[in-house]
């Protein structure tokens, strides 16, 4: 199929594009592409006029300020993947790139256009609730600024106004020394994730979990934290009991499901899942013993 009929418009600034938003009833933005075209081309999504946020630099980049780093909405993928600054300050974005799609995809699609189209199962929207992330909403009354959590609404909805465009995302680095982990299960290399994992642990000087955050995409109808298994560690040394207690809280988390994939095996996945990215983060915080391997 081919999309229905629209106007394209190439602003060239970003209150140029919030001006045009504004002034039309039925537009969408297009970013990278890779989710808007084929909903246009399959007619899931018939706007009067298309706006590409191509032509805009502003939209795009990464840069700290005052300890965060932010991401303009435009910054391709694969930008992200090789930029030091993300390797360094954001290993968990920085792994989790390197399970969205294939090379080519990561050359066009952009962090902003997969945090706005909120597929449940995405990895850049699962990241972004694991570390508590910042999204600045531009539009011509000015700007705001909400949490993922806040802006994740429900199964691909967001709280975006229809005047309203994500412009950057400002993500808090966690401390050098925690550990980190982003796994994921698909059919094929390169597929949407059935279920994915995230785990960031800060252990203290004696070795307890002092901060954590446990995160699962695919499960329900967007990303969320587990916060019971995030209950069961604070404060807690990590032991083979605690971790096996905390991740068993995923197998009771409410699940969708399909008839390719029912709702029990989406918890099944998610608590192997978790345990996985768990001691994953644990081995990379440097505390990770035998007695969690055997």
């Amino acid at each position: 199929m081919k999309p229905s009929p629209f106007s394209l418009h190439l602003p060239e600034s970003l209150p140029e594009a919030l001006e045009l938003l504004a002034s039309r009833d039925n537009a969408r933005v297009i970013a990278g592409g890779q989710s808007l075209m084929p909903m246009l081309n399959l007619r899931l999504a018939f706007p009067d006029d298309v706006i590409d946020l191509n032509g805009i630099a502003e939209l795009a980049g990464l840069r700290e300020d005052g300890g965060d780093i932010v991401v303009g909405a435009m910054t391709r993928q694969r930008d992200i993947e090789f930029s030091p600054l993300v390797s360094e300050r954001l290993p968990l974005l920085k792994e989790a790139i390197l399970n969205v799609g294939h090379r080519q995809t990561r050359n066009r699609g952009t962090l902003g256009g997969s945090i706005c189209h909120l597929d449940p199962s995405a990895e850049q929207p699962t990241v972004a609730i694991a570390m508590d992330a910042r999204l600045s909403l531009r539009s011509v009354r000015g700007e705001r600024m909400v949490s993922m959590r806040e802006f994740a609404v429900d199964l691909m909805t967001s709280c975006l106004e229809p005047d309203e465009i994500l412009a950057a995302v400002r993500f808090t680095p966690w401390p050098a020394r925690a550990g980190h982990a982003f796994v994921e299960y698909g059919r094929r290399h390169g597929d949407f994730a059935i279920v994915s994992a995230a785990a960031l642990v800060l252990l203290d000087a004696g070795g307890a979990v002092e901060r954590c955050s446990l995160t699962l995409g695919g499960v329900a109808s967007v990303p969320f934290r587990v916060e019971a298994a995030e209950r069961v560690l604070q404060g807690n040394a990590p032991t083979q009991e605690v971790v096996r207690e905390a991740c068993a809280q995923a197998a009771r988390c409410e699940a969708v499901g399909d008839p390719t994939y029912p709702a029990w095996y989406r918890q099944r996945l998610a608590q192997r899942l978790l345990e996985r990215a768990l001691l994953k983060a644990l081995e990379r915080a440097g505390v990770l013993s035998q007695e969690h391997t055997s």
